[in-house]
């Protein structure tokens, strides 16, 4: 007689859901990382609420932080969350194997110059151009509302982006900011604590 295990809450993610999803949000996004969040979010928070809006915020900023392709480290984290190791491992390939697939065939079947004098394909890109915009737009102001932006704190974002788009020096450099906004968040946690033990 075989032991059932009794699992408490939801039933695991199958992995190949898992896989399935980040493919998708491969094979579907143009323009980088900032364009693939709009997909990620309606993935994972809205469809299949594997993480909570809020817990997405925190993950996307540790995901902008860290080195490397910006829906390949949500992906390992959503999976790891998920399944563990495997399951980092399943979401991680998923997104990498669409481009890789993608740019294999082009380097297969088509010369740089039948992409550049192509009218249908620079016609393709012209018409994804203003889409990317819009998927790069979405996701800010969804984060601005999920993050509960006001009036107060409205402008921290908007001089951060001012500063980064004007200069060319280190002020221009976005791991300055980032490293400032945290230990500007610690600051803001830990000296009320400091009060309230003095």
């Amino acid at each position: 007689m075989e032991e059932t295990e009794i699992k408490v809450g939801e039933p695991k993610t199958p992995l190949w859901r898992l896989f399935a999803s980040f493919f998708k949000i491969g094979a579907f996004t143009f323009g980088g990382g900032w364009a693939m969040i709009s997909i990620i979010e309606r993935e994972i928070v809205d469809k299949y609420h594997w993480i909570e809006r809020d817990d997405f915020l925190d993950l996307l900023a540790i995901a902008q932080s860290l080195p490397g392709i910006l829906a390949v480290n949500i992906a390992t984290a959503v999976g790891d969350k998920l399944r563990g190791t495997r399951g980092s491992i399943i979401a991680s390939l998923g997104t990498i194997l669409p481009s890789f697939l993608i740019i294999l065939a082009i380097a297969i079947f088509l010369t740089p110059d039948m992409i550049k004098n192509n009218r249908v394909i620079a016609a393709i890109f012209m018409g994804i151009r203003p889409a990317v915009v819009a998927l790069i737009i979405a996701p800010v102001l969804t984060s601005a509302k999920a993050a509960k932006l006001t009036w107060k704190t409205v402008w921290i974002p908007l001089v951060v982006a001012l500063l980064i788009s004007i200069d060319q020096g280190f002020i221009s450099n976005p791991i300055l900011y980032i490293i400032l906004g945290a230990c500007g968040g610690f600051l803001c946690w830990w000296i009320p604590r400091r009060k309230l033990n003095s």
